[in-house]
């Protein structure tokens, strides 16, 4: 059964700014496993912003917004072997999140030069 969805759009060019202007706020919305990634892509800020996108449509999706207990660098996309984006929960978000009885997270990411999107599903 759904129990939630979530989406978001946001401009490349706004996160651009708030990566490089703002000391730290990569490493606060971001894991260590993201920033890797995107820093390996040719165009990684419309990748830093397609995984900013499907944190704030996860989010939407649970109903309750960024709430006590959860950070943005602990919802994570990864890709799965087939490179199909993933979104996994860490640390003290997925103990927060366990509680709401999510069995299934799918997210959709989409991204051009001056856009980045993501759709986010949650399963009971």
């Amino acid at each position: 059964m759904i129990a939630g969805l979530g989406i978001d759009i946001i401009e490349v060019g706004r996160l651009t700014s708030k990566i490089t202007r703002e000391a730290g706020f990569r490493e606060l919305v971001f894991s260590r496993n993201e920033i890797d990634y995107c820093e390996t892509k040719a165009n990684k800020y419309e990748h830093y912003a397609a995984r900013f996108a499907a944190k704030e449509a996860f989010f939407k999706a649970i109903g309750t917004g960024w709430t006590t207990d959860t950070a943005f660098n602990e919802v994570e996309i990864t890709n799965g072997d087939s490179g199909k984006p993933e979104l996994v929960l860490l640390g003290k978000t997925q103990k927060t999140i366990a509680s709401f009885g999510i069995v299934k997270i799918f997210v959709s990411l989409s991204h051009l030069k001056e856009m980045a999107s993501a759709v986010v599903i949650l399963e009971k």
